[in-house]
């Protein structure tokens, strides 16, 4: 079983690139833990349904290490299904067999077996999380990843006198799985979800009497670190505490510059650290998350509460008072996106941000929701919906991961060297998109680079879909500046650190990736809450790019380091 639980003071798109790094040396623990993924009964919204889960919880066991700690998690899949964990945020130096993403890294964990991943902490601080990595299974199987300052550091402010994990989620009364199948074989939207879930309890707005809500016991004149997570399919999600001001200092692994805000909005995939003081009149005060949604087709606008309780009171808790942005006040979210600034703290890593002069490769991604013929019995439009890089829609490969056939150089009909560094036609990504072909392309194409080179990457976002988050997992990014489509609006994001970033309609968002960072591969992901991103997701698992190093001198088994782990994840695909 994990070393602890969650509790106060316990503790698409996808693009692939193998780079290297620096190994971070300094005296590290090692923690183990068991994970038994198998089917588990939950009632909610009065019916029962079955889950794939860890260790029989929603959500699953919490990971609680310190900062360049390595932690060994052994999964055993006693289930029905193969599945994949991931390790979100986690940059893992020279360390790309325990990534997880499905047949990129490893193929699936088949049922009946285990297997054993080595997480390799550096320089990550704060709150990340875990989940599987195959289709919609990460609906059921996440966790929380606390990562504490080192022995011999502390926090940039002020120590809290507790901390509380809270992860928001999608539920749905049936298998996330089969839900993801149905749609990808009909060539439709997924479904909107059921409710909505704050430490897998849906509140009380429901109208279910046996749901159960989540409770927070505080006490008055203590401070407490909250550590947010949105774990939901495709929703962000806006989070507030009645009467209660939110003070922000760390995204996704990385302390910001301190600020205040009533609310947050929190993308898909991303984690934010917030302080909290209970230092209003004792009694029970809502905790509240609804999605947010800039699209003309939003998702269900439900609204699910949880509990700030004051020790010892009873009583007072007033759903009028709940204070959260209306689903679509687009104004709302831009201003606290826009709020976000390196703290230029000790505890971050210093920003390596290469030069000009250094950038060796410069890539420009547009981003769209195309379609795709649809060819089965069971489609029901002639066509199907498919997320785009470029016009490209990836399709993963079977019964070989990528990595391996790398490693093995044996990548002959697993991928192509032809990844297009520009889209294939510039056009006004803001304008009228009725007389464009929106017919993309499928393929698993790369753009191969040389180990040490400086990366420049442009995401466009176009009207389609009209808000996306993009992730470079295993590798840390620098977010340079945020440009509009109108020329005399440009944000500077005082290099702001993260593997973490959102474009906007007629927004190109500029990122820098610095010299020799991660061994192994990025996946560039992408999700949304937005109605063409859950078309997104009912197209393709993984629409993406790849990208590989050219070089092969610097392929760490030459060296004899990565034997055993070559043959170890390859035991997993049926070679």
């Amino acid at each position: 079983m994990g070393e602890s639980k969650m509790g106060l003071l316990k503790l698409s798109f996808l693009g692939v690139l193998f780079l290297s790094t620096f190994l971070v040396c300094s005296v590290a623990d090692e923690h183990h833990y068991e994970f038994f993924v198998r089917e588990a009964n939950f009632t909610k919204l009065c019916n029962t349904t079955t889950l794939l889960v860890v260790n029989d919880s929603y959500p699953g066991p919490e990971i609680r290490v310190h900062r360049g700690d390595t932690v060994f998690v052994n999964v055993h899949n006693q289930g029905n299904y193969g599945f994949t964990i991931h390790w979100h945020g986690v940059k893992q130096p020279r360390n790309p067999w325990s990534d997880g993403p499905e047949y990129i890294t490893q193929c699936p964990i088949r049922p009946g077996t285990n297997f054993t991943y080595e997480v390799i902490l550096s320089d990550e601080i704060g709150t990340l999380w875990w989940h599987a990595h195959s289709d919609w299974t990460r609906g059921s199987i996440q966790g929380a990843f606390i990562i504490l300052p080192a022995e011999n550091q502390t926090y940039p402010f002020p120590v809290p006198d507790a901390d509380q994990t809270i992860i928001l989620q999608s539920w749905y009364n049936r298998d996330y799985l089969q839900i993801i199948n149905e749609a990808l074989e009909t060539g439709t939207n997924p479904p909107d979800p059921d409710a909505y879930a704050i430490n897998g309890h849906l509140g009380d707005t429901y109208g279910c009497p046996s749901d159960t809500i989540f409770r927070m016991q505080v006490d008055f004149g203590n401070t407490y670190l909250l550590r947010i997570i949105n774990a939901a399919m495709n929703e962000p999600k806006f989070f507030a505490i009645t009467n209660h001001t939110l003070t922000i200092v760390a995204q996704d692994a990385s302390y910001v510059q301190r600020f205040t805000s009533d609310f947050i909005m929190i993308n898909p995939g991303q984690t934010m650290d917030v302080l909290v003081s209970a230092n209003q009149n004792a009694g029970q005060y809502y905790m509240a998350t609804r999605p947010y949604s800039d699209g003309a087709f939003p998702p269900v606008d439900f609204i699910t509460t949880g509990v700030f309780e004051y020790t010892n009171s009873a009583g007072g808790l007033n759903a009028s008072l709940i204070t959260l942005p209306v689903i679509n006040d687009t104004a709302a979210a831009n201003s606290f996106i826009g709020r976000f600034r390196n703290s230029n703290v000790t505890q971050n890593p210093p920003l390596d941000v290469p030069a000009d002069s250094d950038i060796n490769r410069r890539v420009y991604i547009a981003i769209a929701t195309n379609n795709l013929p649809c060819n089965t019995s069971e489609c029901i439009f002639q066509t199907r919906p498919a997320a785009s890089l470029n016009n490209v829609s990836f399709v993963l490969p079977r019964n070989i991961d990528i990595l391996q056939a790398y490693y093995n150089m044996s990548t002959s009909g697993v991928y192509t060297e032809d990844f297009p560094l520009n889209p294939p036609e510039f056009y006004n990504f803001t304008g009228d998109l009725s007389t464009l072909n929106t017919i993309a392309v499928e393929g698993r194409r790369v753009v191969m680079l040389n180990y040490g080179d400086g990366v420049d990457i442009v995401l466009q976002a176009t009207q389609v879909p009209e808000i996306s988050t993009i992730r470079l997992t295993q590798a840390p990014i620098t977010w340079l500046t945020h440009h509009s489509s109108t020329p005399s609006t440009f944000l500077e994001e005082d290099g702001l650190p993260s593997d973490f970033s959102q474009t906007i309609p007629g927004y190109g968002l500029c990122i820098a990736i610095s010299k020799g960072i991660v061994a192994g591969e990025w996946t560039l992901s992408s999700s949304s809450g937005t109605e063409p991103t859950r078309t997104q997701a009912s197209s393709h698992r993984h629409p993406a790019c790849l990208v590989a190093p050219r070089s092969t001198k610097h392929r760490p088994w030459e060296a004899g380091v990565y034997g055993q782990d070559v043959l170890r994840a390859a035991k997993l695909c049926k070679l």
